[in-house]
């Protein structure tokens, strides 16, 4: 598998505990060595593993937090590092995302999440449908 492939699966992970509100599994998803950050809409960035795994108990708690569909993920590697930016599709709005992640032994983990609004994409989406 190359990089960019297994951070895109990274990145599935981390919308697969979003979209199954699993929170064991948000926890797995993040960094454990690293210091994280985190930046929901309209929130101020959060910073450290408490704060961010809290927002996440928060959100993924709430019986009213939309569903999320995921589109256009595209992921660029440097060495240990990787980002991928995709949009998020709400209910109400779409969001633009950027996620970074660190290789932590054979894995990459999330160190940080950053979403806000956007436009909608205007071309189609050639990957495979990743989040359903």
């Amino acid at each position: 598998m190359t990089a960019d492939v297994a951070v895109l699966f990274a990145n599935d992970a981390f919308y697969a505990a979003f979209s199954a509100r699993d929170l064991d599994a948000m926890e797995k998803v993040w960094s454990q060595r690293e210091a994280i950050t985190c930046i929901h809409p309209g929130w101020t960035a959060l910073a450290g593993r408490e704060a961010v795994l809290a927002s996440w108990r928060a959100i993924l708690s709430n019986p009213r937090s939309p569903a999320v569909r995921v589109s256009h993920a595209s992921a660029t590697v440097f060495g240990e590092t990787a980002y991928v930016v995709c949009y998020e599709h709400l209910s109400e709005a779409v969001l633009v995302a950027t996620n970074i992640f660190v290789r932590e032994n054979v894995l990459w983990r999330l160190v940080h999440h950053q979403a806000g609004t956007a436009a909608a994409p205007t071309e189609p989406d050639n990957e495979p449908a990743t989040m359903q």
